[in-house]
């Protein structure tokens, strides 16, 4: 995953998602890619909460139907608009994602299907605030349903510049699972900026 934040308030994020159901590493049952734009509407002070809206192409793994997922982008378009609320002095900060997605040729008759996608993810601060347990739940209802899922796991943030992540996820009623997962975000000081770039410091609000 790549994202650029090339004009104030605006990023666009290219992805690519490689999927492995065998549990074979030397192999792998294709790939799906998401392009996709976010706007900030809104954001706190403290930089600790706000509002925005995304829209794209290519949706992520368990929120479209694996059978469909693959080579997804320019399948399926999007829209969510994530906000983030921060209670009891940012110990606690809450993760909301709605949204809604079409998805072109779906399914035998090759029909066009909606879907009401929805997220929520809740990190909690209990020593400090470099270090979280997260919890989240994922999916989609309508016409193009999944199964939901879910996502638990333990998130590092040492600095503005990195975050480190280990996570577990499942689906809620189902047999498919992400299992064990690790990830790592890395964000570089601001440069090549068309109106000049703010060398300060700050703590990027991720949603």
């Amino acid at each position: 995953m790549t994202t650029y934040s090339l004009f104030p308030k605006w990023e666009f994020t290219w992805a690519a998602y490689l999927y492995n159901n065998d549990g074979d590493p030397l192999t792998d049952d294709g790939y799906s890619t998401s392009l996709y734009a976010k706007y900030m509407i809104y954001q706190n002070k403290k930089e600790t909460g706000g509002a925005a809206v995304k829209a794209g192409t290519g949706m992520r793994p368990g929120t479209i139907d694996p059978e469909y997922r693959v080579k997804d982008a320019f399948q399926t378009y999007w829209v969510n608009f994530p906000c983030t609320v921060p209670f009891f002095n940012n110990k606690l900060s809450w993760d909301l994602m709605p949204g809604a997605s079409l998805t072109r040729n779906y399914g035998a008759d090759e029909s066009t299907a909606w879907g009401f996608t929805y997220s929520t993810r809740l990190a909690w601060y209990p020593f400090s605030p470099y270090t979280s347990v997260v919890g989240e739940v994922f999916g989609t209802t309508g016409e193009a349903a999944t199964v939901p899922e879910y996502k638990l796991g333990l998130r590092w943030e040492p600095s503005q510049y990195a975050v480190f992540a280990i996570s577990y996820g499942h689906e809620l009623n189902g047999p498919e699972k992400a299992g064990f997962e690790i990830g790592v975000m890395l964000f570089t000081p601001p440069f090549a900026c068309f109106r000049g770039c703010d060398k300060k410091k700050k703590n990027p609000i991720k949603f």
